[in-house]
C-alpha cells in the first residue's frame, strides 16, 4: 500500500510517500524558519498561509521523485494534532479533499506518535517493547511502548519541556531564533565546568521533568556576568550539560523501573549531539540498546506521518475521508 503523509502542525511543511513493502520512497520538507525569524518566533497566521502555498507543490515534487502519480496513492495520513489549529486545518483539508477525489481512505495521526515511531524507519529498527524518550517542542515525556497504539506514560514535564527551555534560554542569551539549535552550536565552543547549574528533579524519585527553574537559574547567572562571546558559550554549555544529564538519568531510571533494555530517542531535542553521545556511552557501559532516527527525521517531517499512517491502517482498515483536528491531544489517550 502506498501512503501519502502530510505534516503541517507548526512551522514546517512535510510530505512523504511510504510503501508498506518498498519502504520510504520520497519525502520533502519546507521550513518556515527564515520567515518567522523576523518576528522572533512562530506567527500562527503566517504559518497557516505558508502551508497552503507549499503542500500541493511538495506533493507533486515527491510523486515525481518516486515515479508515481496521484492515482497510485492508496491512503492518506495527515497530522490531526497536537499543534497550531490553523496549520492543522490546512493539512486536514487537503488530505480530506485528496481522499475524496481519489476515493482512498484518510487517517488522522497524532504528531507525537509520528515522532515516537520515526526510529522504525531505520534499517535496524527497535523491537517492541521499548522505553521512549520523547523530547519534541513543548513535550518531554518518557513512554513505555508495547506496540503500535500501546503507549503508557511513565513520566512527563511539569512545566517547561526541554525544547522550550532551550528556546527560552537562547532568547535570554540573545541567540535569536530558532533558539535550540543556536544554543547547541554555541555550547560546542563552551568551556565545561566554568559554570554549574542545577539539575532539576534529578533525585525526585519519579520520572517527571521540570526545566522552568533551570531557565531562571540561567537568567540569574547571566545578570551576574559580562556577556562576552566566550561567557555566553560557557553558560550555554552549562545549560546543555544540565539538560543532558537530567534526560539521561531519567531515561536510565525508566529502563530500570520498566525492566526493559531498549531505549528510543525521538523528537527535535533528540538531534542534540551531546545527548546522543551521552546516551550511547551509557548504553555501552550499562548494556542496553539505544535507537535514534536520522537527524532529518528528528524535526517535524512527512515521513514519520506516512509511516505511522501505514502502521495504523495495518491495525484496522481505514475507511472514508476523515476530517478532524485536535490542537490539544494527549498521546496516552489514543
Amino acid at each position: 500500500m502506498l501512503v501519502l503523509g502530510i505534516e503541517t502542525s507548526c512551522d514546517e511543511t512535510g510530505v512523504a510517500l511510504y510503501h508498506t513493502e518498498r519502504g520510504l520512497l520520497a519525502h520533502a520538507l519546507h521550513s518556515q524558519v527564515a520567515m518567522h525569524a523576523e518576528y522572533g518566533g512562530v506567527v500562527p497566521e503566517l504559518a497557516s498561509r505558508d502551508h497552503i502555498r507549499r503542500v500541493l507543490p511538495l506533493t507533486r515534487q515527491i510523486l515525481q521523485q518516486a515515479g508515481c502519480t496521484l492515482s497510485d496513492i492508496e491512503a492518506i495520513a495527515y497530522t490531526e494534532g497536537p499543534g497550531l489549529a490553523g496549520a492543522l486545518l490546512v493539512g486536514a483539508s487537503i488530505a480530506a479533499a485528496l481522499g475524496f477525489a481519489l476515493k482512498v481512505p484518510v487517517i488522522g495521526i497524532h504528531h507525537l506518535e509520528g515522532h515516537l515511531l520515526a526510529p522504525l524507519l531505520e534499517p535496524n529498527p527497535p523491537a517492541f517493547p521499548f522505553v521512549a524518550l520523547l523530547v519534541s517542542g513543548g513535550h518531554s515525556q518518557l513512554m513505555k511502548v508495547s506496540g503500535i497504539g500501546a503507549y503508557e506514560t511513565l513520566g512527563e514535564t511539569l512545566d517547561d519541556a526541554a525544547g522550550e527551555a532551550f528556546d527560552k534560554t537562547a532568547k535570554l542569551l540573545g541567540l535569536g531564533y530558532p533558539g535550540g539549535p543556536a544554543l547547541s552550536m554555541r555550547a560546542e565552543r563552551g568551556v565545561q565546568g566554568r559554570f554549574k547549574l542545577p539539575r532539576p528533579m534529578i533525585n525526585s524519585g519519579d520520572l517527571n521533568f521540570s526545566f522552568s527553574g533551570l531557565k531562571t537559574a540561567v537568567l540569574t547567572l547571566a545578570r551576574q556576568q559580562t556577556l562576552d562571546d566566550q561567557t555566553v558559550a560557557d553558560i550555554a554549555r552549562a545549560f546543555q550539560d544540565a539538560i543532558v544529564e537530567v534526560l539521561a538519568a531519567k531515561s536510565l531510571a525508566a529502563l530500570s523501573q520498566s525492566g526493559l533494555d531498549r531505549l528510543v530517542v525521538a523528537g527535535g531535542v533528540g538531534a542534540n549531539r551531546q545527548l546522543r553521545e551521552q546516551l550511547s556511552a551509557l548504553s555501552a557501559r550499562r548494556g542496553f540498546e539505544v535507537f535514534y532516527p536520522k537527524l532529518e527525521f528528528c524535526t517535524d517531517n512527512g515521513a514519520m506521518i506516512a509511516f505511522a499512517g501505514a502502521m495504523r491502517i495495518k491495525l484496522s482498515a481505514a475507511k472514508g475521508w476523515k476530517f478532524n483536528v485536535r490542537p490539544r491531544w494527549d498521546l496516552a489517550t489514543i
